[in-house]
């Protein structure tokens, strides 16, 4: 008989509210849970609070005038929340920032070679194999310096530097951000690989909702620091709110711009 036990929740995000510079108020309230090996999205537009929540998970907050003011964040069963970046890295959480920021200046290698920094130096052939095993072009170039590599090239070399940390929980924001779409389908291709070979857990941060609820198992949509909708995610992506607002399909399956839309009815009922 197989065990059916269900995964656990790795992560749990309680009634979360952020603060920048002591008056703006960016997370009100909020809570998710992300269930062990699996991929979790965290869907938004633009200024819905998505990547500060990433960065109270991480502890990046202080380095932009943030705290966490109410709520906790809780991992493996702890509190994380008021632990400083690089304790939660070593308890197995690992941030791919917005925007790639790998180091330019130095090669391929030597940024993998960064991400390992917290792990037994013994671990490091093995893992760098592993990496290029994912990433063949990380190899062709790992005598490159990265900041002459493609955005594409640099978002799985942020990635593959990731992966070095042996992380957790590996929380992605906006990977897809100005990659085109084959490139896009490559990079997630490659992240479910990663979820179900190293057993890694993914919270995915992105605009691109379909891209994301198509790997994900479960979704969250944010608007003004709040979650306003979550469910299954082949649910979310059949949801007429989730088409016309987020997939841009209008009804009988039109494409419709958000801007363009007339009326906020489902909306105002997330919001209520």
């Amino acid at each position: 008989m197989t065990d059916q036990t269900p995964a656990k929740d790795l992560l749990r995000v309680e009634n979360l509210e952020v603060v920048y510079n002591d008056v703006v108020l960016v997370l009100k309230g909020l809570s998710l849970t992300v269930r062990e090996g699996g991929i979790t999205a965290l869907l938004g537009a633009n200024g819905a609070g998505k990547s500060s929540t990433l960065k109270a998970i991480s502890g990046l907050l202080r380095s932009e005038n943030g705290e966490v003011t109410a709520g906790s964040v809780v991992f493996d069963g702890a509190p994380i929340h008021t632990l400083a970046p690089e304790r939660i890295v070593r308890q197995g959480v690992f941030q791919v920032m917005e925007g790639r920021r790998i180091f330019v200046d130095i090669t391929v290698e030597e940024n993998l070679r960064c991400g390992a920094h917290t792990r037994p130096r013994g671990e490091f052939a093995e893992s760098l194999e592993k990496v290029y095993a994912y990433f063949p072009r990380l190899r062709e170039r790992r005598k490159q310096l990265a900041g002459y590599m493609s955005g594409g090239e640099q978002q799985m070399l942020a990635i593959g530097r990731a992966v070095m940390a042996r992380p957790r929980l590996l929380l992605l924001d906006e990977p897809s951000l100005g990659l085109a779409p084959l490139l896009v389908e490559e990079i997630f291709e490659i992240v479910t690989r990663i979820n179900a070979n190293e057993g890694v857990t993914v919270l995915l941060v992105e605009q691109n909702a379909r891209a994301a609820l198509s790997v994900s198992g479960h979704g969250y949509i944010m608007e003004n620091g709040r979650i306003v909708m979550e469910g299954e995610a082949k649910g979310l992506l059949n949801n007429p709110d989730v088409q016309e607002f987020y997939l841009g399909m209008g009804h009988g399956g039109a494409k419709r711009s958000y801007r363009d839309v007339k009326h906020y009815r489902r909306r105002k009922r997330w919001l209520g």
